[in-house]
């Protein structure tokens, strides 16, 4: 569970009752000639464009064939690839929906989806123009995704990433060219991250690549990293004393255009207001549930006195790695005996400490191999642990994160049912656009949804996740903070980006209605200044609630839910619209 974006790449995504469940159903007979076309300019697309245009997205998915380059991040290859898009989305809109199976169209309108995305990103949000964290985080992934799994040899991957840090210098170049008027706060959160990432380049990369026993590549590596290093300098100097006084842009979307990057990536089309009046229902539902559940546990105390106790009961940290461990056997007990979903493997990720690099911005989180990699296959559950040279004040702080409710929320998010389960279906599917492109309203809100379905279920009575009724009670409002987190979030994204509230606001609003410490609530501000749609969680939660409950009323006692999860899981990750249509047959509204 990540405590801070970086707006780019999540995780996401067995067998089944039914033998090809998780195989492309065969076209209809009478759509299979469109079909074929479909696939054909899908192939293309991906092939031509997409892996081409997005190295380092090909890199994280296991496409190795454009590993020592890197984006263009220049003005005229931004216009190239507008107007590929273009072409591309005529391309597809040519192709005739009726000609296609219900898979078909559901992936015509993934790529479509995918592609004025893109679209929107580029002509009208235009953070190439705006956020200059793009470039240097952006250069720092590009790096990252070649050190993070073990693909090839330490020496093929240093080559690899010496041709792709030659080209850095010019990249930051572009940058200086490009950006125009950013908003202050997008500059000033550029400026904080840049000393981490400058002590990447510094310390983290060379570290990873020592094993590369190979002298003469070393000697041309330290060449490029320290271009790579200078160029960095360089460019956190310029933007304190230069594109820091004349950034005075707005973040803020405006209702349109935050409407059509939630139509566009989401395939949402709800009004605003009536999305907002659904995300406040449900916080305030969860704020009702949690006062009401910690009356039950302490009826003398506030809810807020309760959220500490809860935070203050947590192992200490030589013990957090085998703790969680110890909740994957519970989950994986849970889920294999009330039938929750279909467990395409039996291998488990690999629970370790989180690397150096990723220490700083990470509590917990999965990493798992791109939908393509044959080679780098493991999956590792990283746990930060709390530094041995801190002082127990701040370990104690820190270790609050991981409360036993939260353990047990963190990892049915993360791993079982969550994140890591979906993966484990995303690489049985045999679809490359299902495994490659999607929505995070189905990869998040199938995480988020996993934290409250488990308890719904009775996991974390005792003897199930839980010692005692105390804890029982307290997994729940475990549950329940998290849930009124991505309600704030949720709120505060809307509201912000369509005017209605300032950052200052925004930050109030996590403090007071979010269940946050200061600090955190203006970390989670910053956040949704630039990834303004992080109401995903909550929102696709609640699509997939509305879905299951549509199921249920049209099956009646028919309806498994463990036939669901598995269904849900045959359709890859797109928007949940497009889950719907495969399981209803209809139309009818997500939300």
């Amino acid at each position: 569970m990540r405590i801070v974006h970086n707006a780019a790449l999540s995780c996401i995504a067995a067998l089944l009752l039914l033998a090809a469940s998780a195989r492309t159903p065969a076209a209809e007979p009478s759509a299979r000639g469109g079909d074929a076309q479909l696939l054909q300019l899908a192939d293309q697309y991906l092939d031509g464009y997409y892996f081409p245009n997005n190295p380092t997205a090909a890199t994280i998915a296991g496409v190795h064939r454009y590993d020592g380059r890197l984006e263009d991040y220049s003005l005229a290859g931004i216009r190239q690839r507008i107007q590929a898009l273009h072409s591309f989305e005529r391309r597809f809109l040519a192709i005739d929906a009726g000609t296609l199976s219900e898979r078909a169209r559901g992936d015509r309108e993934l790529l479509l989806s995918n592609i004025r995305s893109a679209l929107l990103d580029l002509e009208t949000i235009r953070p190439w123009q705006k956020n200059a964290d793009v470039y240097s985080s952006g250069l720092t992934n590009s790096a990252f995704s070649l050190m993070q799994r073990s693909f090839a040899p330490a020496v093929a991957r240093l080559r690899l990433l010496i041709a792709r840090e030659r080209a850095m210098p010019a990249a930051l170049a572009a940058a200086r060219e490009n950006l125009h008027n950013p908003p202050e706060i997008f500059t000033r959160i550029a400026i904080e991250q840049l000393p981490g990432i400058i002590g990447f380049f510094e310390n983290d990369l060379p570290a990873a690549f020592q094993s590369a026993d190979d002298p003469a590549l070393q000697a041309s590596f330290r060449n490029s990293n320290a271009a790579v290093v200078h160029a960095l300098s360089r460019y956190q100097e310029w933007l304190q004393q230069d594109l820091l006084p004349r950034s005075h842009g707005d973040f803020r979307l405006g209702a349109r255009t935050f409407s059509a990057k939630l139509e566009d990536d989401e395939m949402v089309d709800t009004p605003l207001p009536q999305l907002l009046e659904i995300g406040m229902a449900d916080l305030h539902r969860n704020q009702a549930d949690f006062a009401r559940v910690a009356h039950e546990l302490e009826p003398d105390r506030s809810p807020q006195q309760v959220l500490e106790e809860l935070k203050a009961d947590h192992p200490d940290g030589g013990r957090l790695l085998q703790e969680f461990r110890d909740t994957f056997d519970g989950l994986l007990g849970f889920i294999n005996s009330h039938r929750i979903i279909t467990l395409p493997s039996d291998v488990r990720p690999l629970v370790r400490e989180t690397p150096p690099f990723l220490r700083a911005t990470t509590f917990a989180s999965m990493d798992t191999p791109g939908a393509f990699e044959t080679l780098a296959q493991e999956a590792y559950f990283n746990v930060t642990l709390p530094d041995p040279s801190w002082s127990p004040e701040r370990t104690a702080g820190f270790l609050s994160a991981f409360n036993y409710p939260a353990i047990s929320a963190i990892a049915s998010h993360e791993a079982y049912p969550g994140h890591y389960i979906q993966f484990l279906w995303l690489h049985q599917l045999d679809d490359r656009v299902r495994r490659l492109l999607g929505a995070n309203t189905n990869s998040e809100g199938w995480a988020h949804y996993c934290e409250q379905m488990m308890l719904d279920e009775g996991y974390g009575q005792p003897g199930t996740g839980a010692r005692d009724a105390r804890e029982a009670i307290l997994l729940r409002l475990g549950q329940l903070q998290w849930a009124i987190t991505r309600d704030a979030r949720y709120i505060v994204g809307i509201q912000m980006h369509t005017g209605q509230m300032s950052i200052d606001q925004g930050i109030d609003f996590f403090v007071n209605e979010g269940y946050q410490s200061r600090q955190t609530g203006e970390v989670e501000t910053k956040r949704g200044a630039s990834d303004p749609t992080y109401l995903y969680y909550t929102l696709g939660k609640l699509e997939i609630l509305k879905l299951r409950a549509d199921l249920q009323r049209r099956d009646g006692d028919r309806f498994s839910l463990g036939a669901f999860h598995d269904a849900f899981m045959q359709q890859g990750f797109p928007p949940i619209r497009i889950v719907r249509r495969a399981l209803l047959h209809d139309d009818s509204p997500p939300l």
